[in-house]
């Protein structure tokens, strides 16, 4: 279905909420306790890892950090049911905070940083900058944080210091100007964490550890004379996070779930923006194991477990490119992805992306199934390829994966912008491949 044949599919209450989710997830941990809210709402119940598991049918989730992983095992499902496995990931590039914050230079207090993902640095420059994230206690135990309040800012130079600033183009030096700023006077060794402590209701000398990061404080919002446009922080992959977590919730309480064919999954897997090597990353085992103890706990033997991976299909959800109309000859002649225009299927012959013949067949029938318009992306010869969780879970696991996204600009810039319509397109079409 082409973009100018798709009707009108815009359903504002998706993305209402999904504006509402990006503003309460700063971090990747309070993303992963946002989606938990929505699906204990749904029925699910949580299940720790160190405990022993039911085989019993109905709605679970693991939390491990910035990571969660979901499923919903229907009355009908067997030792050797398949999955169908949802893949996203809840970091963004950013700015965190080091382990000895508190630094300062010509009689300014500043917050010594380190770079997260691949950041377009000037993208960070001249915003009001909160802090979240989450400190570690003394017991071990955790607690998220969130100052949504303009504490930080990275300031330019000003272009009086730097005439040749718009012909030379900006450099950044990672090290030396991109350290916030956060007040006057002298460094005060221990100041930053006493004070996001002391804004936790802690006591400073429990916290021992802390994750904590920089974030914009602008809210998302609609864009353009129709509203037709999103700008958000963290669209990146934050959108997918969202649209799987509401199609997952919506298949669980559908008509006829008790005889769906698969089992449906959500694996939503932090560190992605770094390569994805950590026990919460997809390079980890998180996925395997809880798709190994789902086969076991209902029954199933290492035999099982084979024949359900065998049949197992993922979907990899995360954010591509739209065509920007000031750099077009950047992009791929033949394949021009719009905002609005539905879903991309992402395809590189290099394994940069997962999908094959047999992963597009899927994916176009999903849509098919929710009437849902897509489009296909692929990167111009002469430009490098970014990648995604879809090749690393389809060699761990040995499993056929897809991948997919949602066309966008201003990718890994501390404010994104994509169609106000996509999110409800790909959250229909994720719903559609659960349910196969």
């Amino acid at each position: 279905m082409s973009h100018a044949e798709r009707p009108v599919f815009f359903d504002r209450t998706h993305t209402d909420d999904l504006i509402a989710y990006l503003a309460a997830s700063p971090s990747p941990y309070h993303a992963v306790a946002q989606a938990a809210e929505r699906l204990e709402k749904a029925g699910f119940r949580q299940v720790a890892e160190a405990d022993a598991w039911e085989g019993t049918a109905g709605g679970r989730y693991v939390i491990r950090g910035g990571a969660l992983i979901a499923w919903y095992v229907p009355r009908s499902a067997g030792p050797a049911t398949p999955f169908r496995v949802v893949g996203t990931h809840t970091d963004s590039p950013n700015l965190r905070v080091k382990p000895v914050p508190d630094t300062g230079s010509a009689g300014w207090r500043q917050v010594a940083v380190e770079i997260y993902g691949g950041v377009p640095l000037n993208t960070w420059l001249d915003r009001d900058l909160g802090l979240s994230g989450r400190l570690v206690l003394r017991s071990g135990a955790t607690r998220l944080v969130q100052l949504d309040e303009p504490l930080l800012r990275v300031p330019q130079l000003a272009i009086h210091l730097d005439r040749q600033v718009n012909d030379n183009g900006l450099k950044l030096d990672k090290q030396r100007h991109l350290t916030p700023i956060w007040g006057l006077g002298p460094v005060d060794e221990g100041s930053l964490i006493r004070y996001v402590a002391e804004r936790a209701e802690l006591d400073p000398a429990e916290v021992l550890g802390w994750d904590l990061m920089t974030h914009d404080i602008q809210p998302p919002s609609y864009l353009g004379r129709d509203r037709e446009l999103l700008a958000a922080p963290r669209l990146d992959n934050l959108l997918s996070v969202h649209a799987a977590t509401a199609a997952l919730a919506a298949v669980a309480a559908a008509p006829g779930t008790e005889e769906l064919p698969y089992i449906p999954v959500l694996a939503a897997f932090d560190h992605e923006e770094t390569g994805s090597e950590s026990d919460t990353g997809a390079q980890g085992p998180l996925l395997g194991r809880v798709l190994e103890r789902s086969v076991f706990a209902r029954g199933g033997s290492d035999e099982d477990r084979a024949r359900a991976l065998a049949g197992t299909i993922c979907l990899s959800s995360d954010m591509g490119h739209a065509v920007h109309p000031n750099y077009s000859e950047r992009h791929e002649p033949g394949h021009h992805p719009v905002p609005n225009g539905g879903p991309i299927l992402k395809v590189n012959v290099n394994n940069r992306y997962a999908t094959d013949g047999v992963g597009r067949a899927v994916f176009a029938a999903a849509c098919e199934r929710a009437g849902v318009p897509w489009q296909s992306f692929v990167s111009n010869n002469a430009m490098p390829c970014g990648t995604t969780i879809g090749p690393i879970t389809a060699a761990r696991l040995g499993i056929t994966t897809v991948d997919c996204g949602i066309a966008a600009l201003s990718m890994h810039s501390a404010r994104e912008l994509c169609g106000a319509e996509d999110p409800f397109l790909l959250a229909s079409a994720i719903k559609s491949f659960l349910e196969g």
